[in-house]
């Protein structure tokens, strides 16, 4: 098996393995991991999905990156391990299905790749007898995945910034509960300054003596996991090999590459929805062809994905030949045709974000989240001005129960509270408040690993 390297979206010469390319994080350029190719699955591997179990389907899709770097028994028992919980697929109505990547140890669909990322990072420094800190900012749910994923892992710190005002009470009691090598910063700000501050840290030569990595989906090791659940919910659902239509709420557009590797690796997708909240930076620029970053974001219910400007988007724009730089610069534009043929990009109002979670439940009885709903009024409005086409898959990204404000505002049900969280409701939180500059970062990484 021919090795596959890694190049920086930000055009830098050299190339690294995928062990290099998870464990730096971002790129020295400041730019992000990219595939030299894109490996195909064969149509008859394709064929003998739908018998396959999850892990064993996530074998298939993310060995051919790591090549040699992990043996295929030692792989499979990771795999194994990450993957011990299940991917409900629920027919709403019609052949209109919701993904719920809601039942893993945080209640989140960044569980996916933050536990196959913690064992691989596992697996690559015990080998070298290294360790490292995880500088990770999040909008909601990376914080508390990633934080669950690392806990009391021994050759690793984690340390999370997460805007104070914008996470619910019970994502933040996700990061701030666990102690031990976790390290919560609350920053007087919103997501877009939290992830500034990282990328800061991590072009700060001054900080190079503390080894510094992301588990942000600025990371390759987050990404590729990503592809999985979709060739998943495809071999259920599509047995026949029919492509299918895949919604996706879309903040740092992470699960939206995700989804777009999966289809150059063979994946049958009519077309892929981006569906933002009000930062409709990525919608605009579909309809304009201009592309002008939200700052500050806007704040909505579905609070993840409160990004004005999406780090992923300089991979999008790399996968359909443009360049973008960190600061949302573009240097070159994508195939703009293509990319219109690929997604239909649209944003959702919070307005009709309530609207769609209280129709949803007093409809089918189907009980949405903020950023499930975003996804799912994505899919009806493709419905409506596109087509009516089965099967379609819309992500339901969070458990209700992290918001139950809304929904209990909503539809009237209070939704069940997963033990995983109602264990963490009498836990003391340990964080520390900081304000949005440089040096208020710099002065916690130091107080906190010293």
């Amino acid at each position: 098996m021919s090795q596959i390297m890694f190049y920086s979206t930000n055009g830098a010469a050299e190339r690294v393995d995928f062990r290099q390319a998870l464990l730096v994080g971002q790129a020295p350029d400041r730019g992000l991991y990219m595939p030299q190719r894109i490996p195909v699955l064969d149509s008859e591997l394709l064929s003998r999905l739908s018998n396959m179990t999850y892990a064993r389907i996530a074998h298939h899709v993310v060995k051919p990156y790591l090549g040699d770097l992990v043996p295929d028994e030692k792989l499979q028992e990771i795999l194994n391990d990450a993957y011990n919980f299940d991917v409900p697929l629920e027919e709403v109505y019609d052949g209109k299905y919701v993904m719920r990547l809601d039942k893993g140890p945080t209640c989140s669909f960044k569980d996916f790749a933050a536990r196959l990322m913690a064992r691989l990072m596992q697996f690559f420094l015990s080998k070298q007898g290294r360790s490292i800190v995880i500088l990770t900012a999040t909008s909601g749910d990376t914080g508390s995945a990633v934080a669950h994923a690392f806990y009391r892992l021994k050759n690793v710190q984690v340390v999370v910034l997460f805007p104070r005002s914008e996470v619910t009470q019970r994502q933040r009691k996700q990061m701030t509960t666990l102690g031990e090598n976790i390290h919560a910063l609350a920053v007087d700000g919103k997501f877009d300054d939290c992830q500034a501050l990282v990328k800061q840290a991590f072009a700060d030569p001054e900080l190079g003596h503390m080894d510094l990595s992301s588990a942000n989906s600025i990371n390759i090791g987050r990404l590729l996991p990503q592809a999985v659940y979709y060739f998943y919910a495809w071999s259920r659902l599509s047995p026949e090999g029919k492509p299918a239509v895949i919604s996706v709420p879309s903040g740092n557009f992470g699960d939206l590459m995700g989804g777009l590797i999966a289809m150059r690796m063979g994946l049958s997708v009519r077309r892929f929805i981006a569906a933002t909240n009000e930062n409709d930076e990525f919608p605009r620029f579909m309809r304009t062809g201009t592309y002008q970053p939200i700052r500050p974001s806007k704040n909505c219910i579905s609070n993840a994905m409160n990004v004005g400007h999406p780090s992923n988007l300089a991979r999008l724009f790399d996968l359909y030949g443009g360049h973008m730089d960190e600061l949302g610069v573009v240097h070159r534009q994508p195939d703009l045709q293509r990319m219109r043929q690929e997604i239909f990009a649209v944003s959702v109002s919070d307005q009709e974000t309530r609207q769609t979670i209280s129709d949803a439940y007093r409809r089918y009885g189907t009980i949405l989240e903020p950023h499930g709903a975003v996804g799912w009024a994505g899919l009806a409005r493709y419905l409506r001005e596109v087509e009516d086409f089965s099967p379609c898959i819309s992500l339901e990204t969070a458990d209700p129960a992290k918001f139950p404000e809304e929904i209990v505002r909503l539809t009237g049900v209070e939704p069940p509270l997963p033990p995983a969280m109602s264990a963490q409701d009498g836990l003391t939180e340990q964080y520390q408040e900081i304000d949005a500059r440089y040096a208020a970062l710099r002065t916690a990484l130091e107080r906190t690993l010293k």
